[in-house]
């Protein structure tokens, strides 16, 4: 069972799997759409996004629309490699589990 040590550890938790899976289908995700679709909070997504980030995995867009603040949310070429790895190591891992 070699792929159960081609998973990313990254992808473990499960809000991070949440973040990646949504910036691998939009370009750009703001930071409102994310909290509510994953129903998080602040300081959860703040801490998965740092480390995400931290590991070139995802890009993050600050900027002011208007007076406010806005915060968005995009996948590297990196983030979506390593996603993309993690995803045929979980498929390999399930089609050959006998």
């Amino acid at each position: 069972m070699k792929e159960i040590h081609q998973l990313n550890k990254l992808f473990e938790s499960r809000i991070r799997l949440g973040i990646m899976s949504l910036l691998m289908l939009e370009e750009w995700v703001d930071y409102k759409h994310m909290k509510t679709t994953l129903q998080l909070t602040d300081g959860n997504l703040a801490s998965h996004v740092a480390a995400l980030e931290k590991n070139g995995l995802l890009e993050v867009k600050k900027q002011f629309v208007g007076k406010r603040p806005h915060t968005s949310y995009k996948a590297t070429v990196t983030g979506k490699a390593a996603f993309n790895s993690h995803l045929d190591a979980l498929e390999s891992l399930l089609k050959n589990r006998s």
